[in-house]
This record gives structure tokens, C-alpha cells and sequence, in this order.
């Protein structure tokens, strides 16, 4: 990696990003503008910057995030440099953790509400029970990764927002829209998240607590250590229950995780994590049973490891395990669903650095298996397995499966231009044992230090879930015929910047076949899994004005930000379809406002607001004789107070300061009005 020792300004500006959380930000003592970020930012391994100790970046971090006011800005030349995939010309919207802290938000869920492209829905409070997804797409067809290691559960994508983090441990979270096949594997079919952790540059404790509505209480305590200038370790622990603010939505939540790094000659990274969840799982997948419950646990171990030099290999290692115990009725064993799912991955990433550009090739082997009293193929009696904590129960049904997928891309980049090509090669055991092919190409032109404008097209597929194969109940089928998605799909857009506003728009176009989807052909029918075809397109636009810069520091307004996005789906069946249950009911029109403003002292406030109108219908009336009513457009407006000290901070949390009653998910009305407050210690 090189320096630009360019002295003429006092910003910096970076063409490009390292995977490491800390890499970009910690690196100078001054202000940064970042800009349109590689997509390689969202993968797993780093580049440390020739020269610089952890020491001094981590003692650079905090001057530059507070420096900082926009967290995306335009990227002229090249610095910063990662791996596998390292130069993608995409833009990855960040939502850093002076965002976080200022937005009112309990989970991370509650913080990507804020973004415009992303839909969140939940059926409970502290994000409970939630499916997130991206430009119209569904829960399942999303990427997700912490600190570049897979975060994604073949089940279901119902419980993949479960993570083990607390709110302290991230530094930002990256959202890539679109298909990302060759950058992010098959799993990217309409984007990825990656949340990135803390890099802590020295030792520190935090203890947080939180009591609010509907005896919701919260106790999360987090230990950064610093052993020496190499090595650095962080543990944390959050414990939360609540009654529900809605019908059946009580729970208690365990979360716990570890991470350990090293930087010297070579970097190594490990990090594990541990959730638990008991919850009522209110009309979860029917209204017919709003008395639904159901508890999930979640394990993962991740290792990875970079080496320095011309040629720069990353080897990664990841373990995944979910276990989902489900009541239909709770305290009745009708209806009762036992699962667990081990996902391993193991990926070997390489690039180097040439005069016609960086290249980067790759392999990743991903083993996904299953074993479940209701999902899966029948076991011969002497292989069942004992259920862990069930005395007489044993798993008499399972799956496997494996994807192995090799990846090449290039990259060259110039002052004006970045142009990535790539190509995932990709062969599951479950299809015809036959190599698929799914390209991509992305480009960004700069013809100004302001402007940016950038094109991609890229081809995409995703395996269809263990449940949306075997899933069975009174009221739904799974579909093992079912083939597995596919997508092509089309972004254009363009930034400009400038030190007090950065505004983005965007378009997209994608052509899906083999859509999936769960659906009702009549009025008294049960859901089944099936097979569509879909055409959607969408525009979406953000735009983050520094009041500060623009109105004058005595002032106290701060900063505003604004999106909105606007997507439309055509949807093509074999046969006509009453009810979808999920593709169909996407964001037809989402606008987000969010204000952030000084009232006197260390005093101030953030303002949420979000209008959304959505697509698809829900089931009203009756069992015997349901009828269809529109979503139709709901509105809420979300505050938080907040005092901030050197090592404390106390604040108010207000949701739905309207009391607006409003459905993100059939069935369940979301809770009128709740209040939190909480105090947070730091030493």
C-alpha cells in the first residue's frame, strides 16, 4: 500500500477502502472524505498501512470522527487498498457510529429504518422477530456479515437479524444494493450488509442500561483491552426482556460476543458470538395462530488471517450454528417444530498488484446442513439424533448441501475512471453438479474532484431456504421442486459532493426468474411455495446537508438528512394468485427525514420521520370468509433526547410520537407510542 503525500489540502481523499473496520478512519489525523466505496469493503480481510502502529491509528480514530460530518463522500485517487474483489466501482452507503449514537435507536435493526432502500419489519419490540430487505427483495435474499464473515442462516432469513452484537461493538454498518454475485457469493442476490466492529485503540469499560414501556428493561456491558500495540480483545454482554408492546411479542434476550485481533507481520482476526431468544411469536407464520412461540439459539466462531507483501493471501474460517424450537400453540406440542442448521465456510482469497491493474481470484466452500422433526428428507431410526434439552424428542429428518464457488475479478483504476470485471463460477450438490456462470461489471467516472457517476450490471442466484423447500403446517407447504432464483440486474446513479452536502440518486432495473414466493390461489387456501417470474425497477435519492457549515456554527441546528425511494414490481404467473405472502408486499414509497440539533449545552436532540406506503394486501375478517384490505400509507415520527458528559451520557428514547396505529406485518399492530431512557457509563 502507498501514501498519496500530496500537502496541498487539508482534506485527504481516498479512491478506495480496506476491509479492515479501522483501516480508513484511523489512519490520518485529520478530516476524510469517503466517497464510492469498493465493494470488497464488505469482505473479511485488510491491509494495514505501511509504517503506522495501531498505536497511532487508533489515537487518530476518534479526532477523525468527529471531524467528519458526511459519512460518504466523493473518492478522486487510490490509497487505501483491500482483497478479494478489492475495487468494485459500487457504492456502499455507511451509517457510522456517531449515526448510531445520535439517532435514538436500541438495535440495528432501528437503525437501518433510517435508510430509504431497506425495508424493516418487525412483529415485536428490540427488534425481535424482523426481516429486513432491500430494494423490494425479500428477508431472504440478502447477504449479511460481521466483519466480512457470513452471517446467514439456510433455514430461514426470518431469524438471520438475531445478531450477537450490541450497539457499542459496531463502528458502522455498510450496505451494498443490488446483486453482488461476483464480489459477495451467491448469497449476495439483492445486497449485503456488513456490520463492522469497534477497533478500540485502547483499553476501556461500558456499562448501559435501559428501562422503558411494557416492562422493557435492558443491561449490556462491554470490556475493550488493549495488551499491546499488536494485540487487541474485546468482550460483551447484553441482557434485555420485555412484556411485548403488542399481543403475544414478550421475550428475553441473550447476547454475547468476543473478538481478538492481531496486527503485526501478517493480521489475524477471532471473533465468536452467542444469542438466545424466547419469544411469543405473535401470527409468525399465520394469522390463524396469533398464539405462536418460539425460541432460537445462534453460535458462531470466525477466523481469518491476511499476509503482507506483493502477492496478499487471506485464508477464512466460519462456523454458524442455529437451533429453532417453534409452537404453532405455545405450551402445546401441536404444531411443534424443532430445527437446527451448521453452516461452514471456508474461502482463500488472493490478489496482487500489477501496472495493468489489481487482480484478485478466490475459492469458497460453503457446507450447509440440517437436522429438524419437520424440514427435510425422513432418517432411517437408527440415525436420529437427540435434541438437546428434550428428553424423549430425537431430530428424525435432515438435508446437506454444499456450493463451491471460484471468483476472478480485475480492476484497473485512473484519476477519471475505476472499472471492475468479474466472475463467479459456482456448482451446488443439489442442481445438475454443472459449473454457472455469473458475471459482473461495474464502473465509476469522475469527471470532477464533486462528481461521480457509476454504472454496474450483475448477474445473481440464490438456493432456495430448508423452509421454503419442506416447511409444512396447517397452514403452509413448501415446494421441494422449486428452482433457484435468478437475476440480472441493472444500476445506474451518480454523487455529488461538496464539504457541506452530498446527495446520491439512483436506479435500478432487475429481471428475476425463478422468483420465490409463498402464495394463495383462493381465499380459504394455505400458502405454498412457488416458482415467478418478476420485473422491477426503482429509483431512490438521499441527500445529507451539514446546517453547520451551510447556517454557522451558533446556530443549533447540525445536520439534515433526507431519502426516498420508489420501487415498482410486475409480477408474471403461470396461474392467477389471490394473496402473496411475501414478494408482493414490498415498499411502493418510503420517505425518511432525520434532524439532528444542539439544545443548550451538552443537550440535544435527533428527529426520526418516516412516511412509506405499501404494496400488497393482508387478510382481514373472518376465517371462514377473509377479505382483502391495502396496507395503504402510514407515518411516525421517533425522537431522542440526549445529555452527553466525557464519561456519561443519559437519554430518552420516544417511538411513534403520533400514538399513528400502523401494520408492518399482517396482523400485528404496531405499538402507538413507547418510551425509553437509558444511561451509559464509560471508563
Amino acid at each position: 500500500m502507498h501514501h498519496n503525500h500530496n500537502h496541498q489540502h487539508r482534506v485527504l481523499t481516498f479512491s478506495h477502502f480496506s476491509r479492515k473496520g479501522w483501516a480508513l478512519f484511523s489512519c490520518l489525523g485529520r478530516e476524510v472524505r469517503i466517497g464510492i466505496l469498493a465493494a470488497a469493503t464488505l469482505l473479511t480481510a485488510s491491509q494495514r498501512l505501511n509504517g503506522s502502529t495501531l498505536a497511532q491509528l487508533g489515537a487518530a480514530e476518534g479526532q477523525i470522527m468527529r471531524a467528519s460530518t458526511l459519512d460518504t463522500l466523493h473518492i478522486p485517487q487510490v490509497d487505501v487498498t483491500g482483497t478479494r474483489a478489492p475495487l468494485a466501482a459500487r457504492q456502499v452507503t455507511t451509517l457510522g457510529r456517531a449515526e448510531t449514537n445520535a439517532a435514538g435507536v436500541v438495535t440495528i435493526a432501528d437503525m437501518l429504518k433510517t435508510l430509504a432502500a431497506l425495508d424493516v419489519r418487525q412483529r415485536g419490540p428490540f427488534g425481535m422477530q424482523t426481516d429486513i430487505s432491500i430494494d423490494g427483495g425479500t428477508f431472504d435474499q440478502t447477504t449479511w456479515l460481521i466483519d466480512g464473515m457470513p452471517f446467514n442462516n439456510p433455514q430461514t432469513g426470518h431469524n438471520v437479524a438475531q445478531f450477537p452484537l450490541s450497539l457499542s461493538d459496531i463502528e458502522r454498518i455498510e450496505v451494498l444494493e443490488g446483486a453482488a454475485a461476483k464480489a459477495m457469493g451467491t448469497q449476495a442476490f439483492s445486497g449485503a450488509v456488513n456490520i463492522v466492529t469497534r477497533r478500540d485503540p485502547y483499553t476501556q469499560t461500558q456499562a448501559q442500561f435501559d428501562l422503558g414501556s411494557y416492562g422493557t428493561a435492558q443491561l449490556s456491558l462491554r470490556q475493550a483491552l488493549r495488551i499491546n500495540p499488536q494485540w487487541h480483545t474485546s468482550l460483551s454482554a447484553t441482557l434485555a426482556r420485555s412484556d411485548g408492546a403488542t399481543q403475544n411479542s414478550d421475550f428475553k434476550n441473550l447476547r454475547a460476543y468476543w473478538q481478538t485481533r492481531y496486527e503485526g507481520s501478517f493480521s489475524l482476526q477471532a471473533q465468536a458470538g452467542l444469542t438466545i431468544n424466547d419469544f411469543g411469536a405473535n401470527t409468525f407464520y399465520s394469522t390463524a395462530y396469533p398464539n405462536q412461540w418460539e425460541a432460537t439459539r445462534r453460535y458462531h466462531i470466525g477466523l481469518s488471517a491476511q499476509t503482507r507483501g506483493t502477492l496478499h493471501l487471506q485464508p477464512t474460517i466460519s462456523w454458524v450454528r442455529s437451533t429453532d424450537h417453534f409452537q404453532l400453540t405455545r405450551h402445546s406440542a401441536a404444531g411443534e417444530n424443532f430445527n437446527r442448521t451448521d453452516m461452514v465456510n471456508l474461502g482463500l482469497n488472493a490478489w496482487v498488484q500489477t501496472t495493468l491493474g489489481r487482480t484478485a481470484v478466490g475459492a469458497e466452500m460453503r457446507h450447509e446442513s440440517l437436522l429438524s422433526r419437520n424440514l427435510g428428507l425422513p432418517l432411517d431410526t437408527p440415525r436420529w439424533v437427540a435434541i438437546a434439552g428434550e428428553d424423549s424428542l430425537m431430530y428424525n429428518r435432515s438435508a446437506e448441501r454444499t456450493n463451491l464457488s471460484l471468483y476472478a475479478e480485475h480492476n484497473i483504476i485512473s484519476r477519471h475512471f475505476t472499472l471492475s470485471i468479474g466472475l463467479m463460477a459456482t456448482r451446488h450438490t443439489t442442481l445438475d453438479h454443472r459449473l454457472h456462470l455469473y458475471p459482473g461489471i461495474d464502473l465509476a467516472y469522475r469527471p470532477t474532484e464533486r462528481w461521480q457517476i457509476f454504472a454496474s450490471w450483475n448477474k445473481a442466484m440464490r438456493m432456495p431456504t430448508f423452509t421454503d423447500l419442506w416447511y409444512r403446517s396447517p397452514t403452509q407447504q413448501g415446494n421441494t421442486t422449486l428452482k433457484p432464483e435468478q437475476s440480472s440486474a441493472l444500476r445506474l446513479g451518480a454523487t455529488y459532493t461538496c464539504p457541506h452536502m452530498e446527495a446520491t440518486l439512483k436506479a435500478f432495473y432487475n429481471h428475476g426468474t425463478n422468483m420465490i414466493d409463498w402464495v394463495m390461489h383462493h381465499a380459504t387456501d394455505r400458502y405454498h411455495a412457488t416458482n415467478f417470474r418478476l420485473h422491477s425497477y426503482g429509483l431512490s435519492a438521499r441527500i445529507t446537508l451539514s446546517l453547520s457549515h451551510i447556517m454557522g456554527h451558533r446556530q443549533p441546528l447540525e445536520r439534515l438528512t433526507i431519502g426516498y425511494a420508489w420501487n415498482h414490481q410486475n409480477r408474471r404467473d403461470t396461474q392467477p394468485v389471490f394473496r402473496s405472502n411475501y414478494a408482493m408486499e414490498y415498499l411502493r414509497h418510503k420517505l425518511t427525514a432525520t434532524l439532528l440539533h444542539r439544545i443548550a449545552g451538552p443537550l440535544s436532540a435527533t428527529w426520526n420521520f418516516r412516511l412509506w406506503h405499501r404494496n400488497g394486501h393482508y387478510l382481514a375478517g373472518p376465517a371462514a370468509s377473509p377479505t382483502l384490505e391495502p396496507y395503504g400509507t402510514s407515518a411516525i415520527i421517533d425522537a431522542r433526547i440526549n445529555w452527553k458528559a466525557t464519561h456519561f451520557e443519559a437519554y430518552l428514547d420516544l417511538s411513534n410520537l403520533t400514538a399513528t396505529r400502523y401494520f408492518d406485518i399482517a396482523g400485528v399492530a404496531q405499538p402507538r407510542f413507547t418510551m425509553l431512557a437509558g444511561v451509559k457509563f464509560t471508563w
